[in-house]
């Protein structure tokens, strides 16, 4: 069984990642996984630079300050950018979860809903928490400003939208009761396995 997690910014669905894998269940983690792509994979490098031209890599190295900027100011540049890295890393996932030896994976991503990627899961499960708190989370985490955040955000869709459909939601406020819930989930979704 294939579960989705997914979680606006500053969320905590990292947190939420981190207490399944402490419960054994394999984690595929999206953003790193990309970020690994996009320098190790020729194809998608290639692509990417002709997207954003040479000042994208600095060698073999992904300018990301220099992405972020580029494609956070501009939806249809980040939407394109999207659409070259997003199937490579499916790709790479597919293959990942065929090799464990577990009733259920998590692949942990941002935008599932954004992207109308809500089907390609057995079940999806999205974590949320008050947008004050993930501002404050996301700017203590990355140093950023107010702003900064706030832009990032409005490329995500509102949580009240994606609650809808979710199979599964997570509030995060505090990490004890965080972790008893996803106890809880672990259980709900070995369960669930069991059936396919």
């Amino acid at each position: 069984m294939i579960v989705g997690l997914t979680g606006g910014i500053g969320s905590g669905k990292s947190t939420v990642a981190a207490m399944f894998r402490e419960l054994g269940v394999p984690v595929y983690d999206s953003d790193a996984q990309a970020k690994s792509l996009m320098v190790g994979s020729p194809g998608l490098k290639r692509a990417i630079g002709e997207l954003l031209g040479p000042k994208a890599y600095q060698g073999d190295r992904l300018d990301r300050p220099y992405v972020a900027k580029r494609v956070f100011r501009d939806p249809a540049l980040l939407e394109k950018l999207n659409a070259l890295v997003h199937p490579v890393v499916r790709q790479h996932f597919l293959a990942w979860a065929g090799e464990q030896p577990s009733d259920y994976v998590i692949q942990e991503t941002a935008l599932i809903f954004e992207n109308g990627a809500q089907d390609q899961y057995d079940r999806v499960l999205l974590v949320t928490a008050p947008k004050e708190l993930r501002l404050e989370r996301v700017m203590q985490r990355d140093a950023a400003q107010r702003e900064d955040v706030l832009q990032r955000m409005d490329n995500q869709l509102a949580d009240e939208h994606k609650k809808g459909l979710a199979d599964f939601t997570l509030e995060n406020l505090d990490l004890d009761t965080t972790k008893a819930k996803v106890a809880e989930l672990h259980r709900i979704f070995k369960g669930l396995a069991s059936k396919f």
